[in-house]
């Protein structure tokens, strides 16, 4: 261990001597350090205002190029978004085309095994009908041709379900019409 021992008054006023032009030295320097951090301080705070506001104007150039870029990236997916529903609204439109037709040939189909006429069946005759009661109608009595009837495009199985029933109301109707004729000639 180092022990300190002190020497008497001349050793002792000599180390005064040299301390004071040291602790001197410490005190100018810790003078202009704090001189030092007080003109930083004061220059920061004259051109911190400043700093602040070019640290604004960079933040809102910044922000408006943000925004801009994301609102193009936003109309590119809302553009995106509506092609897609467009390009599945009309394939899901097909599709339903597709069932609708599909049902409506089975639905002409069963109606036909079960022989009611179709719609075009229905139209033949009344067109059929129309031309006969006008011939009827014109000759006023006389031998009446009958009309050809209308050709369609129906397929062979309502074609025969046409026959079908224009046959059975051709025989259906004489009888009904047998009747009034008499009365009338009488």
């Amino acid at each position: 261990m180092v022990t300190k021992t002190r020497k008497s008054g001349t050793a002792s006023t000599g180390a005064s001597a040299t301390a004071s032009p040291l602790s001197g030295a410490i005190k100018d320097s810790a003078q202009q350090i704090w001189l030092a951090g007080l003109g930083a301080f004061s220059k920061a705070q004259a051109e911190g205002g400043k700093a602040f506001e070019t640290l604004v104007k960079e933040g809102l150039s910044i922000q408006r190029k943000t925004q801009a870029v994301a609102e193009e990236r936003l109309n590119e997916a809302t553009q995106r978004m509506t092609n897609m529903a467009s390009d599945i609204g009309s394939k899901a439109a097909g599709q339903w085309d597709k069932l609708e037709n599909i049902f409506e040939e089975r639905v002409a189909k069963a109606l036909n095994k079960l022989g009611v006429p179709s719609a075009r069946d229905i139209e033949a005759l009344i067109e059929r009908i129309d031309a006969l009661s006008a011939a009827v109608a014109g000759e006023g009595g006389k031998t009446v041709k009958t009309a050809a009837p209308r050709k369609t495009a129906a397929p062979k199985a309502a074609s025969k379900a046409a026959t079908k029933t224009s046959a059975k109301t051709a025989s259906a109707k004489p009888a009904r019409k047998a009747p009034a004729r008499a009365k009338k000639a009488a």
